[in-house]
């Protein structure tokens, strides 16, 4: 616990002030709960029976005239009324200090998380469900929540009431006492056998409902290939399958609640079945007048609430301590791209060193399938080099070094001859611009999705990177023009027209390297001739690599490199390769189906 502690505490720096006056408000509040059955036993014991007063309150009302037991009636009971408006106060004032501590805690847990969930590599996300991540960011969060405001603040609570009601109750009697707690007795044990079992229970639960969530985003996400092989009634099957297997774990984790609930009454409903026995015989017997008696029962009710709350504390303390587990997985995760480097990569100066340098490169998704074998490539400053290669063969993979998607397992990839490993993120991904297969567009307005590599971009530079990629002429034509908001996914968009708002974005950014993954897929010929038109100007002085099956989008390459198996088996021009009659002749043949490719 204490190690939890030591984690968790930085996150409540900032609310040390509520929750001093969260503390403050509890002891006040067990100070009223304790003067709360007074009114009632004075009532009964000095109004219907006739004892006498204390001295205090009998100098202040006159007990022998006709009235004065009306008066005292009165007075007791506004004495109640105050009580009861005072506590009701104190909890509302605690309630509302509450909410706002736990909603800056939830947020605070959740912004590391989610910090972290971005340093983590590409690797890390490939290999956990983002519907499970997601649950982690946005409900798993609740931890640290739950153990201040649904743990220490009912444990603080309930403590300050059971000490000030002790106290109280050994005065009246301490035989009467000793029988009350001995019915707590069994509550500590209970909590000893059961709380394992919830904890345990409770964590399946928690990881139940993060595959069903999981299953829910990729269904949603994969909505148009599910509906186009027809598979919507394998995707309802697979979802009640997991549904399923989430309601017993939750079910288990009731039981175990319940079970729990069942042993805590049973020995609080004794422990007051006896209390009444001893109390009424003792009224009986004269030792305990009925006034005494109606205040001892009260707070052995009291009594027993808040014992049951410290009982019921360890099911919520098992549900955030499964929580926890949660969080702490995803923040004690190890990143597989380190930041940890301090150099900047220096500005390119042409025909010096390479700009970008792959040597003796070995990479593996796995330690046992290694992807990338003996890589070694020096590309120039303001060089296009295209990749080819059969699918699979790690041409993706390998431009993924460059921003430090992955690391490499063997090797190093070098920048203006500087490490990638000994230089800062920020550095690295900063020359860099890329246009991937699958443009990515957020629900930004299209001015914004172009700036959103150099968000202080004016409009005028924005128009010019929407011309140069052909762009412009479509977004004129919305309603709002670059104010039109895009929707999720860019889904009111065409595929051309998200590629171009992609290419635009890279043409915007302005880095010194550029990156082309498919870039021509969702273009149509005419689009994509104007598009290389415009790259080709935008390339000079830029280090470039494309990745493309269209011999129309490579050919122009300064060089072309062939990969196949992980492995480079060819580098040269377009004609030099084809004259080789190696495997890039090989390919071309395939992709134009004839053996004249002297064109």
């Amino acid at each position: 616990m204490s190690i939890i502690w030591n984690r968790l505490l930085p996150h409540l720096k900032s609310s040390y002030a509520q929750i001093g006056c969260i503390v403050v408000l509890v002891f006040v509040g067990a100070v009223i709960a304790s003067l709360l059955p007074w009114p009632m036993k004075l009532i009964v014991d000095s109004v219907f029976h006739g004892e006498p007063l204390t001295a205090q309150i009998s100098h202040l009302i006159d007990t022998t005239s006709i009235n004065g037991g009306v008066i005292i009636l009165v007075l007791l009971a506004v004495a109640g009324l105050l009580l009861h408006i005072m506590q009701r106060a104190v909890q509302m004032l605690q309630g509302w200090v509450e909410t706002g501590v736990g909603e800056k805690l939830l947020y605070s847990l959740g912004e590391e998380m989610l910090q972290k969930l971005q340093k983590l590599s590409l690797f890390y996300h490939g290999q956990h469900p983002s519907g499970d991540l997601i649950r982690r960011v946005t409900t798993d969060t609740q931890c640290l929540q739950e153990i201040v405001l649904g743990v220490c603040v009912p444990v603080l609570t309930s403590t300050a009431t059971l000490l000030m009601m002790f106290l109280i109750m050994w005065q009246v009697d301490s035989t009467l006492t000793l029988v009350a707690l001995c019915a707590a007795l069994p509550i500590p044990f209970l909590i000893r056998a059961l709380s394992p079992r919830m904890t345990r229970h409770t964590y399946n639960h928690q990881e139940s409902e993060g595959r069903v969530m999981s299953l829910a985003e990729q269904t949603l996400t994969g909505l148009p290939v599910i509906q186009a092989f027809g598979q919507e009634e394998r995707q309802h099957t697979h979802f009640k399958q997991l549904s399923e297997r989430s309601k017993k774990d939750y079910l288990k984790s009731v039981k175990a609640q319940l079970e729990f609930s069942v042993g805590v009454s049973s020995s609080t409903a004794i422990g007051s079945a006896v209390m009444m026995l001893i109390g009424g015989y003792a009224v009986l017997k004269g030792s305990l007048t009925l006034g005494e008696l109606l205040v001892f029962l009260s707070y052995v009710a009291s009594l027993y609430g808040p014992i049951e709350v410290l009982a019921y504390v360890s099911s919520t303390y098992a549900t955030a301590m499964a929580r926890v587990q949660r969080v702490f997985e995803v923040l004690d995760e190890v990143p597989s791209v380190i930041n940890s480097g301090k150099k900047q990569i220096p500005v390119a100066i042409e025909g010096s060193i390479p700009a970008v340098e792959f040597s003796d490169i070995g990479f593996g998704y796995t330690a046992d399938q290694q992807i990338l074998k003996g890589i070694n490539l020096s590309v120039s400053a303001g060089e296009t080099i295209a990749f080819v290669g059969t699918t699979g063969s790690g041409k993706s993979t390998l431009v993924s070094l460059i921003p430090r998607f992955y690391d490499p397992d063997k090797g190093c990839v070098k920048i203006n001859g500087v490490d990638l490993k000994e230089a800062t993120l920020e550095s690295v991904r900063s020359n860099i611009s890329m246009v991937l297969q699958d443009a990515y567009l957020l629900p930004l307005t299209i001015a914004e999705n172009i700036a959103y590599g150099n968000p202080d971009a004016d409009m005028e530079s924005i128009v010019h990177a929407a011309k140069a990629s052909n762009a412009h002429e479509f977004v004129n034509k919305l309603p709002l023009g670059y104010d039109t908001v895009i929707s999720e996914h860019g889904s009111d968009l065409s595929g051309g027209q998200r590629q171009r708002l992609a290419i635009a974005r890279a043409i915007l950014k302005d880095a010194p390297i550029l990156i082309l993954d498919e870039p021509t897929s969702a273009l149509d010929v005419n689009t994509e001739a104007l598009f290389f038109e415009a790259l080709n100007r935008l390339k000079e002085g830029r280090t470039s690599f494309i990745i493309a099956h269209r011999l129309s989008t490579i050919k122009s390459a300064d060089r072309i490199a062939v990969l196949d198996e992980g492995r480079i088996i060819e580098v040269g021009t377009h004609a030099e390769l084809l004259s080789s009659k190696g495997a890039y002749h090989a390919l071309c043949e395939m992709q134009l189906g004839t053996t004249d490719l002297a064109a």
